[in-house]
């Protein structure tokens, strides 16, 4: 590979490859890097998606170039390379996940093919297909009876009777026609795929498969006969999954499932031992040191513990796109990788953040480890279907202030707590043996400031003293703006009809102030007809008549010609007026 300098993330990382037409399209669930060939060059192993419904394969590339490419029946949901057996030399298998099926390939050949058991049947789904074989019911009458059981029975119906449900009534009868004579089968399918060591915690060791399925069930394989050694249950559908320990000892399976929860299954317990609620669904999930790293949709990472404790969080510039851990135990690196929809990928170590690398495009995928001969290699591929390949200097260095765990400095730095006063030790005392009064007495003014409140608050309303009417027939709100520094004012009251649809009529505006202080040009205004909605101004100018420098107040009240009480009133503070009426 050759390297030249990368910009934007530091000079921490040598760009050794960037094809931008590669035509990978692909997740990092489905890509790994292994040494399949036992010459200790480790390839890259890719499950392309292609279209989405064709062109999914299987690739493996060696150094910038593709050497090797099996086709694939269905879109893969997961990609692990794992050691199945002990024979010599060394080489790990790959499995990839795709549909009900696991595909077991060794030396980049198909290996061995694992389908997942079939689910129950329904018995009344049964029975009714018997009836359709026998010729006892007609497909309007198969539809009908399939559609109450879907709605009250256990156990959910079969693919063939969902597919069945959605057709229109000029294709049932072919349909049925079809499949009628064959039998019915209820097949899950695989959502996620991880490993587990079996017995060793060496890194050429036996590794168990542990798969994750749209039935909400977690299974662990036996590498060599693949049967299932363990089932566990969870309440969701899992998405994501991080498996760490050894199966013969004890192991710990964190999973993120369709519901937004995280879920900690572990050794001999068939539900899950803890749980953490997350306020946003995950979208990323990876394991560094002993704890874990969650990237949710509310553009958050957060830190948890192995027993679901939340340790922290962050917000992030950008919505999560992938992550994956770095593990560089050379240098004695744990952090975990992010990638942004902003076309970054940021490197975090607990909260603190390292170092950031931008991308021509958005990452869909990442994957750190040994890449040909190099352990420091970083390979994305981009929402484009191109491929990165990124080296990490031997110089690199990250700044240990930004990477310090645990608490800040400040908070080992002692406070000076001043001395315990007499007054203080006679309160405390007082406290101490009053403390029941004290507490009635709190509760009691409480009691009564409340309770003055509520009164002030009744009277206001049923005096209408509020800018707000409280009438339901004629709901209306005022506010007022004054304008000018004096002698002569500007007054705009702005009033609303706050009904959903019925307009007001037969108002006026009238003015209640101090003769001796002020005059109004125009004290009384008849309002027009309010449409609901609509915010009417009205206008009129006060004038200040006295010259001894005070203020006052002046009420506003919005009346109904035919009534005496104000739907509403407001109290304008005037300010005081900095000059002189001219004669």
């Amino acid at each position: 590979m050759s390297s030249v300098d990368s910009s934007g993330d530091g000079g921490k990382w040598l760009d050794a490859h960037y094809d931008p037409v590669a035509g990978l399209y692909t997740f990092s669930s489905c890509i790994d890097l292994a040494d399949l060939s036992g010459d200790r060059e480790s390839r890259l192993v890719v499950g392309d998606l292609g279209t989405g419904s064709s062109g999914m394969k299987l690739k493996v590339y060696r150094g910038t170039a593709l050497i090797s490419e099996n086709s694939l029946l269905d879109l893969p949901a997961g990609l692990v390379a794992f050691f199945m057996d002990l024979h010599e030399p060394r080489i790990p298998a790959v499995a990839v996940a795709s549909g009900p099926c696991i595909y077991v390939y060794k030396n980049l050949r198909p290996y061995f093919k694992f389908t997942l058991p079939s689910l129950d049947i329904n018995p009344l789904e049964q029975d009714v297909w018997q009836q359709v074989r026998e010729g006892q019911i007609d497909p309007v009458m198969l539809k009908e009876m399939l559609e109450s059981i879907r709605k009250k029975a256990d156990i959910p119906l079969s693919i063939r009777s969902l597919k069945f449900l959605s057709l229109e009534s000029d294709e049932v009868d072919e349909f049925v026609q079809l499949y009628k004579q064959q039998p019915i089968r209820r097949q899950t399918v695989i959502t996620c795929i991880g490993t587990l060591k079996k017995s060793t915690a060496d890194e050429d060791g036996i590794s168990c498969l542990v798969i994750g399925t749209e039935n909400s069930d977690v299974f662990v394989l036996d590498p060599e006969a693949f049967t299932i050694l363990c089932k566990m249950s969870l309440p969701a559908v899992p998405t994501m999954m991080d498996v760490t320990g050894q199966f013969d000892v004890e192991f710990r399976i964190t999973v993120a499932c369709r519901n937004g929860s995280i879920y900690i299954l572990r050794r001999e317990s068939e539900k899950p031992k803890y749980c953490i609620e997350l306020s946003s669904h995950p979208v990323g999930l990876a394991r560094v040191g002993k704890n874990m790293v969650v990237g949710c949709t509310d553009e958050s990472l957060q830190g948890f513990t192995q027993k679901g404790k939340k340790l922290w969080k962050i917000i992030l510039p950008a919505p999560v796109t992938t992550m994956a851990a770095m593990d560089l135990p050379t240098r004695g690196l744990q952090a975990v990788l992010v990638g942004l929809a902003n076309c970054q990928v940021q490197l975090y170590r607990d909260k603190n953040l390292l170092s950031t690398i931008k991308t021509p495009d958005t990452i869909t995928s990442i994957c750190f480890g040994r890449y040909g001969r190099e352990d420091g290699t970083l390979v994305m591929t981009t929402k484009g279907g191109g491929l990165m390949v990124k080296i990490l200097k031997r110089t690199a260095m990250f700044d240990d202030m930004d990477s310090t765990p645990g608490p800040p400095l400040a908070q080992s730095v002692r406070l000076n707590v001043p001395k315990k006063t007499k007054l203080y030790v006679d309160q405390t005392l007082r406290e101490r043996e009053n403390g029941l009064a004290m507490h009635r007495a709190f509760h009691m003014d409480l009691s009564r400031m409340r309770l003055a409140a509520a009164r002030a608050y009744v009277k206001a309303l049923e005096s209408s003293l509020t800018p707000m009417s409280s009438s339901l027939s004629e709901p209306l709100k005022m506010n007022a703006v004054v304008q000018g520094l004096g002698p002569s004012f500007k007054l705009t009251l702005n009033v609303q009809n706050t009904a959903s649809c019925r307009p007001i009529m037969n108002l006026a505006i009238n003015f209640l102030y101090d003769d001796n202080l002020y005059r109004i040009r125009n004290p009384y205004m008849k309002i027009p007809l309010l449409v609901p909605g609509l915010i009417y101004p009205f206008e009129t100018f006060v004038e200040c008549t006295s010259d001894k420098g005070i203020s006052d107040l002046i009420k506003v009240f919005v009346l109904h010609e035919e009534k005496s009480s104000p739907l509403l009133t407001a109290h304008i503070n005037m300010p005081v007026s900095e000059g002189l009426v001219l004669s």
